[in-house]
């Protein structure tokens, strides 16, 4: 097991993957009750859906964790799921058994863009300058989602209520997580989780288990209904939504793959290394999902927290995937696990996802431009594509300019183009 998933290359051992897998599992379990309540908003049975998100989250994280040897967790994502809800169903009027046959398609067409090399291409093209700022740029989205579920900063960036319990249970939780991380001890943001929700407990601001076994719900109301509904999806408004899945999904994974690679030292000469089996495993996961009953499974970027803990192999990932199969039966268990007792390991990944900012080359401004619009609209847009997109279209434009159009690669003259599209499609619609 050590030699399958280099321990010792990796500088790892078993406590210290066990301990990132549940830091990543935590920072990420809420999606266990979001993606259902979103979800329902469409008429699915929340119990299938919460059942189905679970061995998404699962069975793809696994795929991952196996074949890619990546400490990365996979489960249905955020964003995609309000897409899926919001955009499809409720304002499109697509029925969801039509709308999860769209989600199976946008599968199997990143499947057949992975196995032709097309994404892999796309983002071993990405200059190394703007894969920096991607890093860094979802290290403060992930900062000001940790500081805006604390209720330190509001959805407006200004400044939340300090007095309220929640509130001052994230700041105690932050001070304990960072006092941890400052004596570097490598479970410190795991630590911190810990007796965040302990000290939230003994002052009743997180709710005490009522139960801890609970048998899973039914699966039958959404499973196999991408299957029975794909005779529907030839229509413009489900090709919209297909390649708008596709999209979101796409840029979001390179992202997310990008940031992990980097924050735990695997990424080689600027490229990902097993790139293809990464993003197979990811396309994956959307295909697995979208049978079960969820929208689009995709990368999470939380697994920079399990990074953060010293996570660095695939064994990480299958850690988180043991524990949402485990989820399945303990439900209840999960409910100690709130915004406040997540929030301060989401900041404390943002800071050291941040360092990344040093490698850019500031000195020159037809690099820094492009980096610093990349990082800096992703917690503005609360969208890590389009943070890329922005970026990327600035990123030709600044090095022609400059006299550096030989320097850049044709992949990405074709992406700042296709952005430019999408942006003016999107404000047609």
């Amino acid at each position: 097991m050590k030699k399958y998933f280099e321990f010792e290359q990796l500088g790892t051992n078993y406590k210290t993957e066990i301990i990132a897998g549940l830091t990543t599992f935590l920072s990420m379990a809420y999606i266990l009750a979001v993606n259902p309540m979103i979800l329902s908003e469409t008429g699915m049975d929340w119990g299938a859906v919460f059942t189905a998100t679970c061995l998404a989250a699962a069975l793809g994280t696994l795929v991952m964790g196996v074949v890619a040897r990546y400490p990365v967790a996979l489960a249905p994502g955020m964003g995609l799921n309000t897409a899926f809800t919001f955009t499809a169903v409720l304002g499109m009027g697509i029925p969801w058994e039509t709308a999860l046959a769209g989600v199976l398609i946008s599968g199997i067409i990143m499947v057949i863009l992975t196995l032709t090399k097309v994404r892999e291409l796309v983002i071993n093209a990405i200059p190394n300058n703007l894969k920096l700022a991607v890093g860094a740029g979802i290290g403060l989205f992930i900062a000001f989602i940790g500081l805006k579920n604390a209720g330190i900063v509001t959805a407006e960036a200004a400044l939340g209520d300090l007095s309220d319990p929640q509130t001052l249970l994230a700041i105690f939780g932050l001070f304990v997580t960072v006092l941890f991380v400052t004596r570097g001890i490598n479970a410190g943001i795991f630590y911190g989780m810990v007796i965040t929700a302990i000290v939230g407990m003994i002052f009743g601001l997180v709710p005490l288990p009522e139960a801890i076994f609970s048998a899973p719900p039914s699966i039958e109301s959404t499973f196999g209904q991408a299957f029975f509904n794909l005779g529907n999806i030839f229509t413009l408004d489900m090709l919209i939504i297909i390649l708008t899945f596709i999209f979101i999904d796409f840029f979001d994974t390179a992202g997310t793959l990008v940031a992990v690679a980097s924050g735990a030292g695997i990424m080689k000469d600027g490229k990902l290394p097993r790139a293809g089996r990464a993003l197979t495993s990811d396309s994956t996961g959307t295909v697995i999902g979208a049978i079960l009953g969820t929208s689009s499974t995709t990368s999470y970027i939380e697994s920079t927290a399990g990074v953060g803990a010293g996570g660095r192999s695939g064994f990480t990932a299958v850690v988180v995937s043991i524990l949402f199969f485990i989820a399945l039966f303990i439900s209840p268990v999960l409910a100690v696990v709130t915004s406040a007792v997540t929030a301060p390991a989401l900041i404390l990944v943002g800071v050291l996802m941040a360092v990344q900012l040093k490698g850019i080359e500031w000195e020159n401004f037809e690099t820094a431009v492009p980096a610093f619009f990349t990082f800096l609209m992703m917690p503005l847009t609360g969208s890590i594509a389009t943070g890329i997109a922005v970026g990327f279209i600035f990123y030709p434009l600044t090095m022609i300019v400059k006299g550096r159009a030989k320097e850049i690669h044709p992949v990405m003259y074709v992406l700042g183009i296709l952005f430019i599209l999408y942006f003016i499609f999107d404000a047609m619609v």
